[in-house]
């Protein structure tokens, strides 16, 4: 896709935007629509740990002026998802092990409960909801459109765990899962392994149906120590060289 980062590009930026979903932007809440694209981009890998990106760069590329995109990658900073190079630009926080080992013991302590939560209060208004969207993620899966598939994949969990009711704890899992699915998932793809992980969304909306709150949680502490593990495996792997998990793979993130 092509969004370079700043250091070493010289010329013009490419006509198309280079960024997935994103055409021109021309409607009145740019800097959320930037901070969509620019975070999808993080979570996909095409914006890569260690490249500095500068908003007037990114902007050229989106066609709208540096402003939306500066406050959009302000925020990302608050949250957490980039840092700031003074007079270059913005690059992805670098993950340690102990870091992703931290968040890994949040997302545990805050996602199960959470969706255990959003799972008694499901109703089959929400389940034909979650449905279409595990139908986006098996399409996205079967055509090996990573992109589209971690989209679909964030508003299918989120969308689910919005039924407990709790913004803010929402707001906070959902930063978490945008910080771990920077790793270990660029090469998915390429390693077959999209249709396997996206088998496990029909398996949490059948134990949500029946009521199976035991099934509900052993899913969720499932696809989350997957998560953990594909990062460990993507930090052995040198870049490019498929992976071979030991387990089969689950859900993204």
């Amino acid at each position: 896709m092509n969004v370079g980062p700043t250091a070493g590009r010289t010329g013009p930026p490419p006509a198309s935007s280079g960024l997935p979903g994103a055409g021109r932007l021309r409607h009145v809440s740019l800097r959320e629509q930037c901070l969509a694209v620019i975070r999808q981009a993080m979570v996909s890998g095409e914006i890569r740990s260690g490249d500095i990106y500068s908003a007037a760069a990114l902007a050229a590329k989106l066609g709208v002026s540096s402003s939306p995109v500066r406050e959009a990658m302000l925020t990302l900073v608050n949250q957490g998802l980039l840092e700031p190079v003074r007079n270059r630009g913005f690059r992805v926080v670098a993950m340690s092990d102990d870091d992703l080992d931290e968040i890994y013991d949040m997302r545990l302590l805050l996602e199960v409960p959470a969706t255990l939560r959003a799972a008694r209060r499901a109703g089959p208004a929400d389940l034909t909801e979650l449905s279409a969207l595990a139908a986006e993620i098996e399409t996205a899966a079967h055509d090996g459109d990573v992109a589209a598939f971690l989209d679909a994949d964030r508003r299918f969990h989120l969308t689910l765990l919005s039924l407990g009711g709790n913004r803010r704890l929402i707001d906070t899992i959902a930063n978490l899962r945008d910080q771990t699915r920077l790793y270990g998932l660029e090469n998915l793809a390429e390693r077959g392994l999209l249709p396997d992980w996206a088998d496990e969304h029909r398996e949490l909306l059948s134990a949500i149906s029946t009521g199976d709150e035991t099934r509900v949680e052993t899913l969720i502490r499932h696809h989350l120590r997957h998560v953990r593990g594909e990062q460990e495996t993507a930090g052995r792997r040198q870049p490019g060289e498929p992976g071979t998990p030991t387990d089969p793979p689950r859900c993204a993130g």
